[in-house]
């Protein structure tokens, strides 16, 4: 087998410590000697031990001698874990191929300079892009100290994402709405606006066995969140976090009381501002969220620049209504050239239904 072939063993390895490897990226390791795996492993779980210390471990025979195959460049700082580049020279292996360099600063080529000068012949960029895409999210969050956001939304074949009368359920079929369950595994935060809260009562968690609930973000400028809503009363069993501009103590007391974090910041254009909620996020180590609020929030997050990422679901069905909701509303474009720019989109089909996924391209329109 050759170096891709590894790599791409690798990375599938990697994949299997989505959600919850976050804040730190997915990696995974080959070990092999003479044609042969000896070892191999993954990042499993943020706190736990790096992909290239759970390859050694898992080693059939002793590793000095063979070739390290791993998604991303070994770390050679002390963090949660050890530097994985000491393990690497302990171990005695010969020769380490890596997918993808780190772009935290306190790595960025320097786990790579430091094998090469303890003798380790080091080969970089197999399957880069492949390594890369696996880690859009951290190396977002890592070069910016924000999250990554998906907006994500479920409409019919005409644009909207409700009937008129305003019933939602259901847009989309199962198959759909399972696939949006992963996604709430995947992500650190699922964020909505207090719109979709007064009008849904979402629980706003993922219900998938083995899976985990992702920090509830509720964008709720004036404190308008019932008491009874479903985020608060279960905010001691899945994280709830309230930004709100209301400094009054007094309102916010009986939400802290429930076990919700409340957040105030500033606001901007009569709403929470997204990009200080943004910041504040990336503090909290919240990497990555998915945006499923209404046309309002939509709208403000577009105009705002805090959108990476775009994903469509869309059902093959008409609903027809001059009022229904669309996913993104608030004042629009004036002109078509100003519109928010997609690219790299992709068409899968889940179920009866189709995802688009895309990803926003930055432009000098809002603030971005």
């Amino acid at each position: 087998m050759e170096d891709r072939e590894y790599m791409a063993q690798a990375l599938e390895l990697a994949k299997r410590g989505m959600g919850w490897t976050s804040p730190n990226p997915m990696v995974g390791a080959v070990i092999v000697r003479e044609g042969r795996v000896i070892g191999q492993g993954w990042h499993e779980k943020c706190g736990q031990p790096h992909a290239e210390r759970n390859a050694l471990a898992a080693c059939t025979e002793r590793p000095g001698g063979a070739t390290m195959y791993v998604t991303l460049e070994p770390c050679c700082h002390q963090g949660r874990q050890p530097p994985c580049t000491q393990a690497i020279l302990e171990s005695g292996i010969r020769r380490v191929v890596v997918g993808a360099g780190d772009p935290n600063p306190l790595v960025a080529g320097k786990g790579i300079s430091l094998l090469r000068k303890a003798g380790v012949e080091v080969t970089e960029h197999v399957l880069e892009p492949e390594c890369e895409a696996l880690n859009r999210i951290f190396f977002h969050y890592i070069r910016t100290g924000r999250p990554y956001v998906a907006m994500k939304f479920a409409m019919t074949l005409d644009g909207k994402i409700a009937a008129p009368t305003g019933d939602s359920k259901w847009v989309t079929g199962e198959a759909a709405r399972h696939h949006v369950h992963q996604l709430r595994h995947r992500y650190t935060g699922i964020m909505a606006g207090v719109g979709t809260v007064l009008a849904d009562d979402p629980l706003l968690t993922c219900r998938l066995p083995g899976c985990r609930t992702p920090v509830r973000i509720i964008c709720d400028t004036h404190l308008r969140t019932p008491l009874t809503a479903q985020v608060v009363t279960t905010a001691r069993q899945a994280p709830t976090l309230l930004a709100t501009c209301c400094s009054d103590a007094d309102k916010r007391a009986p939400y802290e009381a429930a076990g919700c974090q409340v957040l105030a910041g500033p606001e901007r254009d009569g709403h929470v501002d997204l990009n200080w909620l943004m910041d504040e996020l990336g503090r909290r180590e919240v990497d990555s969220i998915l945006l499923e609020g209404g046309g309002t929030l939509n709208w403000a997050a577009l105009e705002q620049g805090i959108v990476q990422k775009v994903l469509a679901y869309i059902a093959p069905k008409l609903s027809g209504g001059r009022e229904a909701k669309t996913p993104v509303e608030g004042a629009g474009i004036a002109l078509m050239s100003q519109a928010f720019a997609l690219t790299h989109s992709s068409i899968t089909r889940i179920g009866e239904d189709f995802l688009i996924e895309s990803e926003v391209v930055p432009s000098v329109y809002g603030d971005r």
